[in-house]
C-alpha cells in the first residue's frame, strides 16, 4: 500500500519535468521549385558532373532555429520556428536539384567524385534567415568553384536573395527563407552552367 502512494505522489511530479526545449508544432524545410522528375536517369559519361559540398556555417546557422538579427551585434531566433535539420545540409540539397535540373550536370556525392574527376562547388551559408531592420528574409552563400581541366584554379562570388515579409513570424519565415534559397540556387546553377 505505501509503495502505491510513494508511487501516486510521484506522478503529478513527472507532469512537471521536460527534458529538453518543446517542439514547435511543425518543421520547415526546403522545397525546389523546380524538382528533380521521378524516374530521371543520368550518367556522369554521358554529361558533365559536379561535387556539390554542404556549405560551411557560422555558429547561428549550426543549429536547427530560425535567426532573426535584430541589429549589426545582436541575433535572436523566430519563436516556435524549427527547420527539419541543420540549414547546411537543408540547402546544400536544394542546390543539388535546382543544378540537376537546371544545368543537366549529374551531381555526385562525396564518394562518387573519387571515381570520376568532376567540377566542385563548395562555399560558406553565410546567412540564412530574417533581418529585422527591414523585414526581409536573407540568404547569403559564398560559392567556390573548381571547374575540370582548371584544377588550381577557383572561381569566387557572392550571392544574396532577399524576399520581403510583412512581419517575422513562425508562419512568415519559413515561405520566404525557402523563396530566397531558391533564388540564390537558380543564380548558382546559371553561373556553373552547362
Amino acid at each position: 500500500m505505501m509503495k502505491k502512494l510513494a508511487i501516486l505522489a510521484l506522478l503529478p511530479l513527472s507532469a512537471c519535468i521536460r527534458l529538453g526545449a518543446e517542439p514547435p508544432p511543425s518543421l520547415l524545410t526546403l522545397t525546389p521549385t523546380q524538382g528533380v522528375p521521378v524516374g530521371n536517369a543520368q550518367n556522369s559519361g554521358a554529361a558533365k558532373s559536379i561535387l556539390i559540398a554542404v556549405p560551411s556555417v557560422p555558429q547561428e546557422l549550426a543549429v536547427t532555429r530560425v535567426p532573426v538579427r535584430a541589429t549589426d551585434t545582436s541575433l535572436a531566433y523566430v519563436k516556435d520556428a524549427q527547420w527539419v535539420e541543420q540549414p547546411g545540409r537543408l540547402f546544400a540539397r536544394l542546390l543539388s536539384d535546382t543544378v540537376t535540373t537546371r544545368t543537366g550536370r549529374v551531381v555526385l556525392s562525396l564518394r562518387q567524385s573519387s571515381v570520376d574527376p568532376s567540377s566542385q562547388l563548395s562555399g560558406e551559408l553565410r546567412a540564412f534567415g530574417m533581418d529585422a531592420t527591414t523585414n526581409e528574409a536573407v540568404v547569403t552563400y559564398d560559392a567556390a568553384l573548381i571547374r575540370v581541366g582548371q584544377p588550381n584554379a577557383v572561381e569566387k562570388r557572392r550571392f544574396e536573395a532577399r524576399v520581403p515579409v510583412t512581419a517575422i513570424t513562425n508562419v512568415t519565415a519559413g515561405p520566404a527563407i525557402n523563396q530566397a534559397a531558391n533564388q540564390v540556387a537558380v543564380e548558382v546553377a546559371d553561373w556553373i552552367g552547362r
